[in-house]
This record gives structure tokens, C-alpha cells and sequence, in this order.
């Protein structure tokens, strides 16, 4: 049985910061970490999608958290084909996504920026979530290629956005693309109404990772503001819909990361709580699968051993990191 951690998709969101949740005397940098370390084992950071990650916070967030705790990372927004700011580009790079030396500057300040955590075995998985224009096709999987050539070594998971990677006739195709990249594939929940709604399929694509992202079921996802898109409090019988597939993912993998996206005040961590406690109250069988429980102190342990540290490769054609949309 693989272990699973439950965690929310940031620990910064500017909603969660005011909603309460964290107490007096640990509402800094070092206390709001240390104090949802205390609670959860793994933690998605975000900002790295908005900004190149650097090695300073990356040490200070290692320093700052138990052994065996784990953050997952999400790319870099140019190294998905999203829109990036040139403002945040290093350097007064351009935020040219289909330049290949741009593109090797970039990648190459990605993986120095999270190579604090691979080091200290806290790197979780670097998620590639990828925009909805991202349709599988001949320079999806090119672009894909070329992303796992760049990744060598690294716990990599990735999420489309677009629902037909995963629609019956393609799903097959989609799974056995990721394993043979050693990618996991995303699990999402996600209101099941709109055209772009991404179903819910638990595929196992790594003997290592499974991931699962709770993005709220706001029928405004996609078009509404950010409180709109993520406005969604789960409830007990809406969680308790996973339990039994995220236990079939920790029958097949190593580790599942379980993680709530539903950041609007102090939605995500609450759910995130009740998650584990669901999980929790499931597992007293013997053999049953552990979810990371609440603690007042750091466990005692050993952080795993890193891997290799990759080596960016460098791009061989433009066309492969542009957007793919067929």
C-alpha cells in the first residue's frame, strides 16, 4: 500500500492568510509553513507558476518543514505554453516561448531554483498543467517529448486541462503517452457540467506518484474571477466520493498526493482536514492505507535519497515548445 498526503494548493493565498486559520504569533514567512507543516505532509507551491522559483526560498522552505514532507511545484507558466508577463522574465529575457535559447536560460533557472528541495528529498513532483488549448495530437506529444527530456530525474505529474485526453477512445493512448514519459497523470474533481469539464478518471500512468487536484465545483470555472472559479466548500458525502479511489491509486503507487485547489478564504484547508480525517477513520483495518496524520511536532525520520540531477537539455526545434493545439 503506497502512503498518502493531503494538502491544499497553496499555503500563501492572500484569502487564506486572512481568513484566521493561522494563529496569533505564526502569522509570518517561517510560522504559516512551520504551523500547516504541523498539519499536513505535502503542499503544492503555486507562485513558481507565476515566477521563475529561487534557490534562497527553496532552502528556507526545506529548513522549515519535517522530513517527509513533500512540495509539489508547478512549472514555470512559459515552460507549459501559458501566457507569461515580461516582467517576471529573468534577465529582460523575452517571454518568447518558442525561442529555444530563451527557452534553455529558463529551464536552466528552474531547475536551480528547486534544487534545494530535490536535494533534501522534499521535491514532490513538478506539476505540468497545461492550458486548455493543449489537445493531444502529433505537437502535444512532441511538446511532451521534449518536456521529459528536460525533466530526466525528476518526479514529474501533469494535468490537461482539455477533456478529451482523457475521453473514451483516447484515454488509452493518453495513459500509455505518460508511462512511457514515467509522468503521472492528474485526477481531477471538477463540476461536471460545462463543455471543457475534465472527467474524473483515476489513471495510474507511474509506480511512483499518483496525483489528485480538487479544483471546486464552481460552474464559473474558466470565466468567472478567481473567487468565482474556485468559490466551493466541499461537504462529507462530495469527499467521500474519492475515498475509494484514492485508495486504488495507493493500492498501485508509491505515494498519492491529494491536494485542494478550492482557495477561496479557508475552503481548501478546511477540506483538506476533512480529507484526512475521512481517510483516517477508514483506515483502522489492518493493512488499510495510512493518510499522514495531524501532529503538534515534527516526526522523527529520514528524508528519501534524491535522484540525479538533470541536466536541461537543450531544445532541438522551435516547433515542439510552441503551443500545441493539435
Amino acid at each position: 500500500m503506497g502512503q498518502i498526503l493531503v494538502g491544499t494548493c497553496s499555503w500563501t493565498d492572500r484569502a487564506l492568510v486572512g481568513s484566521g486559520w493561522y494563529p496569533p504569533g505564526r502569522r509570518d514567512a517561517e510560522g504559516r509553513l512551520r504551523h500547516y507543516a504541523e498539519r499536513f505532509g505535502v503542499v503544492e507551491v503555486d507562485a513558481s507558476y507565476y515566477a521563475l522559483p529561487g534557490e534562497r526560498n527553496s532552502r528556507l522552505w526545506a529548513e522549515r518543514t519535517p522530513d517527509g514532507f513533500v512540495f509539489d511545484v508547478k512549472a514555470f507558466s512559459l515552460l507549459t505554453g501559458h501566457p507569461t508577463r515580461a516582467a517576471v522574465m529573468p534577465d529582460g529575457l523575452p517571454a518568447a516561448h518558442r525561442d529555444p535559447a530563451v527557452l534553455d536560460q529558463v529551464w536552466a533557472r528552474f531547475a536551480a531554483g528547486i534544487e534545494p528541495l530535490r536535494e533534501a528529498g522534499k521535491l514532490g513532483s513538478v506539476l505540468f498543467q497545461f492550458p486548455p488549448w493543449f489537445r493531444p495530437g502529433q505537437r502535444a506529444e512532441a511538446f511532451l517529448r521534449e518536456c521529459a527530456e528536460r525533466t530526466e530525474g525528476w518526479p514529474v505529474a501533469v494535468e490537461f486541462r482539455h477533456p478529451s485526453w482523457w475521453e473514451p477512445g483516447q484515454d488509452e493512448a493518453t495513459g500509455a503517452l505518460l508511462t512511457r514519459h514515467g509522468m503521472a497523470a492528474v485526477a481531477v474533481d471538477m463540476t461536471q457540467t460545462l463543455p471543457s469539464s475534465v472527467p474524473p478518471v483515476t489513471p495510474v500512468t507511474s509506480p511512483r506518484l499518483s496525483v489528485v487536484r480538487f479544483h471546486g465545483r464552481s460552474t464559473a470555472w474558466g470565466t468567472g474571477s478567481k473567487e468565482d472559479r474556485f468559490r466551493h466548500a466541499y461537504d462529507e458525502d462530495e469527499l467521500a466520493e474519492w475515498l475509494p479511489r484514492v485508495r486504488r491509486l495507493a493500492e498501485r503507487t508509491e505515494q498519492v498526493h491529494v491536494l485542494f485547489n478550492n482557495c477561496c478564504g479557508d475552503a481548501a484547508v478546511r477540506a483538506a482536514e476533512t480529507m484526512t480525517r475521512l481517510l483516517v477513520d477508514g483506515a483502522s483495518a489492518p493493512g488499510a492505507v495510512a493518510a499522514r496524520l495531524p501532529r503538534a511536532s515534527p516526526a522523527p525520520g529520514v528524508p528519501p535519497t534524491p535522484g540525479p540531477r538533470p541536466t536541461p537539455a537543450r531544445s532541438s526545434s522551435s516547433s515542439s515548445s510552441r503551443r500545441a493545439a493539435g
